[in-house]
């Protein structure tokens, strides 16, 4: 059973003006089937031909032997999540229950987005800035390459952010913090956060 490329949540020129439909034909269409034609390579004919996408990232994870499988495998996760964490005419201070838990976890919607902000300015190098859950409280995480919370039992992101340079070096350059704002201010979709924090 093959992984495959999931569908955009949206056309590829709907994020626009902020993440052009330049970025996303290069981001999505050229490394995102990068790396789900690359997993299947690597599995093709072996025990977890078969496997679920996140049953993979489990068996390989922590496995020098497994580490280009576990890359590529977490990398089609991580930016499906990353799609998903986005939408038109999103961004701004959320409501419900994910503004509760940010006001309680961090003083309100401006304690995260300081913490969030420096956690996706402060990544050396490539990786992700996430927004997760762990024994009831929020928490802002940042991890390197393809790593992701998916690994840590009882941790349950709940949105994320890309800050590998081919996420935003088309439209911002070397701007990295501008990408951050802008992400935060007309790109975050609260709706699927809150409906991750529904499954915790």
């Amino acid at each position: 059973m093959a992984v495959t490329l999931p569908d955009l949540p949206y056309a590829r020129d709907a994020l626009a003006p902020h993440i052009s439909e330049k970025t996303l034909d290069f981001h999505y269409g050229k490394h995102h089937q990068a790396y789900v034609d690359n997993l299947n390579k690597l599995i093709s004919g072996s025990a977890l031909d078969d496997a679920s996408l996140e049953e993979i990232i489990l068996e390989t994870a922590g496995k020098s032997d497994s580490q280009g499988v576990f890359n590529n495998a977490a990398q089609v996760w991580n930016h499906t999540f990353y799609w998903r964490s986005m939408k038109p005419n999103g961004g701004g201070t959320p409501e419900g229950d994910i503004a509760k838990a940010l006001e309680k976890d961090f003083g309100g919607y401006e304690g995260f987005r300081e913490a969030f902000a420096k956690a996706g300015a402060t990544q050396f190098g490539s990786g992700w800035a996430w927004l997760v859950v762990k024994d009831g409280r929020l928490e802002v995480r940042k991890t390197s390459n393809a790593e992701l919370p998916l690994t840590e039992k009882g941790v349950t992101p709940l949105l994320t952010m890309d800050v590998w340079e081919h996420a935003y070096y088309l439209d911002y350059q070397n701007r990295r913090p501008a990408y951050i704002e802008t992400f935060l201010d007309k790109l975050v979709n609260w709706e699927f956060a809150e409906e991750n924090l529904k499954l915790v």
